[in-house]
């Protein structure tokens, strides 16, 4: 399991955070009870099994709904 810290463009609604919310954790490969969105930092935090999913396929997920990734961080969890 690795864990990432993914930092977006600056949120401007707490709705935001609840699409990006949904979004990743609809995703296979990703730990849903770890995906946890800040909304003062612009933040995802989330836990995921490289073997299924690649931290490049999750900020992907976030761009497709409308959001911009500024960086992502991965390190063991």
């Amino acid at each position: 399991m690795k864990a990432a810290t993914i930092q977006l463009e600056t949120l401007t609604c707490p709705s935001c955070m609840q699409k990006i919310e949904a979004a990743v954790k609809g995703l296979e490969g990703v730990e849903r009870d770890s995906v946890k969105v800040s909304f003062n930092t612009s933040k995802v935090k989330l836990n995921f099994d490289e073997d299924k999913i690649s931290i490049e396929e999750i900020a992907s997920a976030i761009t497709r709904i409308g959001y911009e990734v500024r960086d992502s961080r991965v390190k063991l969890a």
